[in-house]
This record gives structure tokens, C-alpha cells and sequence, in this order.
């Protein structure tokens, strides 16, 4: 690739991968540091990425996702999760973890954690919910761009059933939704998809210059 807009140009959601072709492990961990380098509302990061990589798991994930073949086929599925609840505890280890890693003062600190303290107070757990399905999109979009950077593929997918994902993986217990799930992997040689033009619009009908 010759550059960032070759890759994005190169990358689609994949409609058949190729079940044979798995990603290696140094692959799997750069993903996993760029979901956890995703900007964040205040940086609050609520959201938590569930890699499963279990042929048995991954096959009886697709009942639950409409069908798409892709949950079995790729080589690992990332499913992004949202925190339930922002509490004032989850708060102040957000603070205490600043405060370790940048050693400001309780000084500095306390007007903005007493202020997010204040406001996450008065959210509704389904605003709550809002916000955070929200900074996962953030990390989907970061995914796929450095997937495309890295020549990997994926296939970005809202089509599934939350409550049975939360359910086979286990997450509700740790106070976790899946919201968004991101099959990734090499495509198959015979998807016809892959070398389908990108339909988008034209620049001037999806840009606004203000000069």
C-alpha cells in the first residue's frame, strides 16, 4: 500500500473469509493496543473488546447474528462492549489511575473528577448507555482503519442479538453490553465483494469548506 487512503480504498466489509487464514498473534496484539489507544469521551474508556477465538464459540454466535457467516469463518471475532454502569467508584480509579501514571496533584484533579462525579449522577442508565455505545463507535472506526492499514480484514456488523452474545460470552456478569461486533481476518479468494468498486459520493457532495 502506498498510502493511508490506498488502504482505505483497498479495505470493505468482508462478505466470506477464508477459514484457513489466521491471524498471528503479533497481528491480534496490535489491535488490541489500538482499541486501547481509541479517544475517549473525558477518557473515561467504557468500553471493554472481547476477542473470542474458538471455532465452537464463533459457530454458535452466528444463530445470534442473523446468520452471517462470517462470525464462524474469520479467524478471530472482536465483539466491543460497553460499560453498564459509570459509577462513582469506576470515577475515582479513572482519577487515581491519572494520578499514578502522570502524578498530578489532588489539587488539579479534584474540580474535574467532582464535576464528572456530579454529572454521570444525574444520567439515567439508558443516557448512560447512549454515551458509551457512542465511544464504541469511536473504537470500531479506529479498528477499521488500522485494520486497513494493516491488511486485515473485517467486516463491521450491528445485525446481532445483544442479550444472546451477553449471554454465550459470559459479559453481563462483569457489567458489560455488547454493542458492536467486528469479525476480522483474511477474505476468501472467491468473494466476489472484493473487487466490487467503493460506491461514495463524490467529494464536493459529502465535503463543506468554510474559508
Amino acid at each position: 500500500m502506498n498510502s493511508s487512503i490506498d488502504s482505505l480504498q483497498w479495505r470493505y466489509a468482508v462478505k466470506k473469509f477464508d477459514a484457513t487464514k489466521l491471524l498471528n498473534e503479533l497481528k491480534i496484539d496490535l489491535l488490541k493496543e489500538a482499541f486501547n489507544l481509541t479517544a475517549t469521551s473525558y477518557g473515561l474508556q467504557p468500553i471493554k473488546l472481547v476477542v473470542v477465538h474458538n471455532k465452537e464459540l464463533q459457530e454458535n454466535l452466528v444463530a445470534h447474528s442473523y446468520n452471517q457467516q462470517q462470525v464462524a469463518q474469520a479467524s478471530h471475532v472482536l465483539v466491543l462492549c460497553i460499560e453498564t454502569d459509570i459509577s462513582e467508584a469506576y470515577i475515582r480509579n479513572y482519577f487515581n489511575l491519572i494520578k499514578e501514571v502522570r502524578n498530578t496533584s489532588d489539587e488539579i484533579l479534584m474540580p474535574f473528577r467532582d464535576s464528572l462525579r456530579t454529572t454521570f449522577s444525574k444520567m439515567a442508565p439508558e443516557e448512560v448507555k447512549s454515551w458509551a455505545t457512542k465511544q464504541a463507535y469511536l473504537a470500531l472506526g479506529n479498528l477499521l482503519t488500522v485494520c486497513a492499514l494493516e491488511q486485515i480484514d473485517s467486516c463491521p456488523m450491528e445485525g446481532f442479538n445483544p442479550e444472546k452474545y451477553d449471554e454465550l460470552l459470559g459479559v453481563k456478569e462483569m457489567g458489560l453490553n455488547s454493542v458492536l461486533v467486528l469479525p476480522v481476518g483474511y477474505r476468501a479468494a472467491d468473494d466476489m465483494f472484493a473487487t466490487l468498486e467503493k460506491v461514495r459520493k463524490p467529494l464536493a457532495d459529502s465535503i463543506i469548506e468554510l474559508n
